[in-house]
């Protein structure tokens, strides 16, 4: 049973927006009247007897806040699911795993070190990955209108499965 779910993204205003900030965008989206408090270097809620987190350490050190609420719950790395944006899925869809490869995602690698395991769930949003350029760029740029719409379809298609997941399941428009 996922009792922690932690919404990766960075904080500020200037990276609110973006791809890399898919995470947070769903946690808004899920919790939109969330009394947020800061604990664990999160933003920190409970929801549907759920410890939810948005870490407000910056993406690559997102296994700081995890690991502590981790520690304080005394929780087990499969009843914790990380959101993250993922490249290697095209916008518009979804996915949820447990376990797998990190994929170069630094926000991940940064849990698996804390947590010292791989074993918690995943749900991958897809945000593409650039035909040509800097994906460090890419990532850290805004959604364009027309991908705004999509992330918010495929995130009403997500409201339906997060935090239950039996098995991997794949989620598109």
């Amino acid at each position: 049973m996922i009792r922690l779910i932690a919404f990766l993204g960075n904080p500020g205003k200037e990276y609110r927006e973006t791809r890399h900030n898919a995470g947070f965008l769903l946690a808004d989206e899920l919790y939109p009247t969330a009394s947020w408090k800061l604990k664990f270097h999160s933003a920190f809620t409970e929801e549907g007897g759920r410890k939810i987190l948005k870490p407000m350490t910056m993406m690559n050190l997102s296994g700081t806040a995890v690991s502590e609420a981790a520690s304080f719950y005394k929780l087990r790395a499969d009843e914790i699911m990380i959101v993250h944006d993922d490249l290697e899925l095209p916008l518009g869809k979804a996915k949820v795993q447990k376990g797998g490869g990190l994929q170069g995602h630094n926000g991940l690698r940064s849990i698996k070190e804390r947590l010292g395991s791989d074993g918690f769930y995943r749900l991958r949003i897809g945000i593409g990955r650039p035909v040509h350029g800097d994906v460090r760029l890419y990532v850290t740029s805004p959604f364009r209108k027309d991908e705004k719409i999509a992330l918010e379809t495929l995130f009403q298609k997500i409201k339906a499965i997060i935090g239950n997941p039996e098995k991997e399941t794949e989620i598109s428009l």
